[in-house]
């Protein structure tokens, strides 16, 4: 076709000469050409021509938006524009992050002739995780490994959301290494350890004589930061009096350290983290509006690692190498499935710890299911006899599982037999019935 012998003729000289990887890309998702620098660090040698895109970047038999993916090619189809998604990508190396922009090149009628994709390689090997290099192969985290690439070149304040533990410092980190600030400072302030009368001297510094005890002049933290980036966590404890000092330096860049009469100036790139709901603070008058919008120009949501599951094996295998990089261990069944199916309360965070247990109590190379086990999971035997042979798994008649739950709520409960019959949904004379029978079958 005329539309193929263009391409490869007036096009290929110039992909050619571009550093990135480049692909053209049929209306069919077949392959059309590839550059030099594609077939180098994807192309493994091999043809690709009349290949599909999806085939050869994930293994499917089917387009991206067909298997539950974002699919660039369609979308840049439907509007004629540019569109750009996070993806994984099968490379020599392994599976890695990929950065995908499908740019549609239009014939006479405005419609697409073909595509150009141009692919950036992101270093984010499946297998590795620190604050250089994050881990993870869920379409939960790999799309907020999407929204950090975009934000990481520009100064827009982004505010990191989630629960405790899902690593929001590491992103903060991550957005930090990719940002033209990368050569200056990253400095952290644990806001929830600042008091109303701390904040103004770790923020802003103070000078010599300026209050009881303040025996030498202070740098600020924001001084500190300058020309770097400046990350406050957990902000949503920033006392409400101390906010609007806050603000005031977002708003102005200007500060004065306390005692202090000159005015400085700073220039910080920054990145709030919260486990707070932030919007319902300022419902309840706990947090200021103004300084809301100003740091929630772009809000990126940490998820959960109950809501990424197949991330999970990653990391154990991470920690477990981390922790003991001298003794190669592996992960039963057993134990990959109790991690896969457990809710981790405490993240990324509690799996850390649960590895590290794990490694101590183990005596062999093999990690099982009962070194992993949280005490919260298998009570201790002295306190609780009967839940701890309920939760090993042991198949039990209905009237004795009954009979151990109706102890284990006694125990359990501070409340009066009356309260306590009706949180069980029984009447008062029925709940002293049936305890009545458990005493009387521990006396025979």
């Amino acid at each position: 076709m005329t539309t193929e012998i263009t391409v490869s003729k007036d096009l290929l000289d110039f992909l050619n000469s571009l550093p990135e990887p480049r692909l053209v890309l049929g209306t069919d998702y077949k392959i059309i050409a590839s550059n030099h620098a594609y077939q180098k660090i994807f192309g493994e040698g091999k043809p690709l021509k009349g290949k599909h895109c999806y085939e050869v970047s994930h293994h499917y038999l089917k387009p991206c938006d067909q298997q539950g993916e974002s699919c660039p090619l369609k979308v840049a189809k439907e509007t004629k524009s540019t569109h750009r998604v996070f993806h994984i990508h099968h490379t020599p190396r392994g599976r890695e992050h990929v950065d995908v922009e499908l740019t549609p090149i239009l014939d006479e009628q405005g419609q697409p002739a073909f595509y150009i994709e141009t692919l950036r390689n992101q270093n984010h090997h499946l297998k590795q995780h620190s604050p250089d290099c994050v881990a993870g192969k869920s379409p939960w985290f790999t799309r907020v490994l999407g929204l950090v690439e975009r934000a990481s070149s520009s100064d827009t304040p982004v505010v990191l959301l989630g629960e405790s533990g899902t690593g929001k410092e590491v992103i903060a980190h991550l957005l930090h290494k990719k940002s033209t600030r990368s050569a200056d400072s990253f400095i952290i302030v644990d806001c929830s350890g600042l008091t109303e009368t701390l904040f103004e001297s770790e923020m802003f510094g103070h000078e010599k004589g300026s209050f009881t005890g303040a025996y030498h002049e202070k740098k600020g933290l924001v001084e500190m930061a300058n020309g770097g980036t400046l990350f406050l966590d957990e902000v949503g404890d920033i006392p409400l009096s101390q906010q609007v000092k806050l603000l005031r330096l977002l708003e102005s860049s200007t500060y004065r350290k306390v005692g202090g009469l000159e005015v400085k100036r700073t220039n910080f790139r920054l990145i709030s983290a919260t486990h707070r709901d932030l919007k319902k603070m300022v419902q309840e008058g706990t947090f200021r509006q103004d300084l809301y919008y100003r740091i929630n120009a772009f809000p990126i949501q940490i998820p959960s690692l109950r809501d990424r599951p197949e991330d999970i094996l990653i990391l154990a295998e991470y920690f477990q190498k981390k922790l003991s990089p001298n003794k190669e261990m592996t992960f039963e069944d057993s134990a990959k499935q109790f991690l896969q199916s457990y809710s981790f309360p405490g993240n990324i965070r509690e799996l850390r710890n649960m590895i590290d247990r794990a490694i101590l109590l183990c005596d062999s190379q093999v990690i099982s299911k009962h070194h992993l086990t949280p005490d919260e999971v298998f009570p201790d035997q002295s306190h609780h006899p009967s839940s701890n042979k309920y939760f090993r798994g042991d198949i039990l008649p209905l009237d004795e599982l009954e009979s151990m739950y109706l102890q284990w709520a006694v125990s359990e409960s501070n409340d009066s037999k009356r309260d306590l019959a009706d949180k069980l949904g029984l009447t008062p004379r029925t709940l002293y019935r049936k305890l009545k029978e458990i005493k009387s079958q521990v006396v025979e």
